[in-house]
């Protein structure tokens, strides 16, 4: 039926996947001494792992900081990790961080103490040390603008892309969209009229730059145009698709 098995089935661990999202994400909460705040274009993350925010240094963050006991973790930072491709369940995933903050150069600094990543399928405890020393996705500062311009125009290659798919995960599939993508592999959201699923097609190997990730895109691509018989989705429409 033209289903092709892939050389290559790696998937990144929890720790890139981690270090991936807060590699992307503009935004994060920060909670610490009974204060939640939403910092925007605020964050960055050093080499090790350590957090670093820009705060005013007459707001509330930086006075917690300062006052805040040594003892268990007194601060929390939440990042979102959402898909850039409008779908239904736009946040594939959250990552919390604990840990203690302290004051660098003006800036708040957090080293986790404890990492939680929450998937759909669950969430997961990764190890401070572990953290530390991953490295975030290569394709996670491109990964916006490459699947916006997948699902924007190349959606005929998107649906091209299903033959590669089991037929059991297409059933009752009405619309199939990029949903997120990295150094191995592309995932797809296949959409039905009340539910959705998710799909991976792996790459033959590790795609580490954006040249890299476009001779994999092909190489798909051509393993779909080889596949024995096209798997169309439906053609009827949800309710407000164009």
């Amino acid at each position: 039926m033209g289903d092709h098995t892939h050389g290559w089935a790696a998937a990144p661990g929890a720790a890139e996947r981690a270090r991936s999202v807060l590699a992307a994400a503009w935004s994060c909460t920060v909670t610490a001494e009974g204060t939640r705040e939403e910092l925007v274009g605020a964050h960055t993350v050093t080499d090790d792992g350590r957090v670093l925010l820009d705060v005013p240094e007459d707001g509330v963050l930086l006075a917690a900081a300062i006052c805040a006991p040594r003892g268990e973790p007194s601060a929390v930072l939440e990042f979102a990790d959402v898909a850039p491709v409008p779908v239904r369940n736009r946040v594939r995933s959250r990552v919390w961080l604990a840990g203690w903050f302290s004051v660098e150069g003006g800036r708040l600094a957090l080293r986790p103490t404890r990492v939680v990543l929450r998937r759909p399928s669950g969430a997961l405890m990764v190890g401070a040390d572990e953290f530390a020393a991953a490295a975030p996705d290569p394709l996670a500062g491109a990964e916006a603008r490459l699947l916006t311009h997948l699902a924007d125009c190349h959606a005929d290659a998107v649906e091209r892309l299903t033959r590669l798919v089991d037929p059991a995960s297409l059933q009752g599939g009405v619309r199939v969209r990029p949903l997120a993508v990295d150094r191995h592999g592309l995932t797809l959201r296949v959409e039905r009229a009340r539910t959705d699923g998710d799909v991976r097609l792996p790459f033959h190997a590790p795609a580490d730059d954006v040249s890299q990730l476009t001779e994999r895109m092909h190489v798909l691509l051509s393993q779909a145009a080889a596949a024995s018989c096209p798997r169309p989705l439906q053609r009827q429409r949800a309710d407000g698709d164009g």
